[in-house]
């Protein structure tokens, strides 16, 4: 498992960024296209915290590390939709650029965590 500062950083980080989709959302237009996005957008980055704390309550190091690879699954469909919304033209570009930016750091860290537990052998 990851050191106990390290894995309190990431989930940290995950609500965070929680925080900030559910902002966004929150100021997207009136537009059906903008409401769907933002719906599923919404439910794909929170599940990447949502994913970091469940695995804190794993009852096996195989159940941890899949709750970690649901999180990148998550963090990886969070990063679609805000290119979705971006391309879309559908809130500004500067504030999504952001917003990836910390997507793409988050799968960065949470890959090394799985690599990391993928090599590791079981206890």
């Amino acid at each position: 498992m990851l050191p106990s500062g390290a894995r309190d950083g990431l989930r940290d980080r995950c609500y965070k960024f929680g925080l900030a989709i559910i902002e966004l959302t929150n100021a997207l237009p009136s537009k059906r296209s903008a409401w769907v996005i933002g719906d599923q957008i919404v439910r794909s980055a929170t599940s990447i915290g949502a994913n970091v704390i469940e695995a804190r309550a794993s009852s096996s190091r195989l159940e941890y590390k899949k709750y970690f690879e649901i999180a990148l699954k998550s963090a990886n469909e969070t990063e679609y939709w805000l290119h979705l919304l971006k391309d879309a033209k559908l809130a500004e570009s500067s504030r999504i650029d952001v917003l990836i930016a910390e997507v793409n750091q988050l799968c960065k860290m949470l890959g090394a965590s799985v690599i990391k537990l993928k090599r590791k052998p079981n206890l």
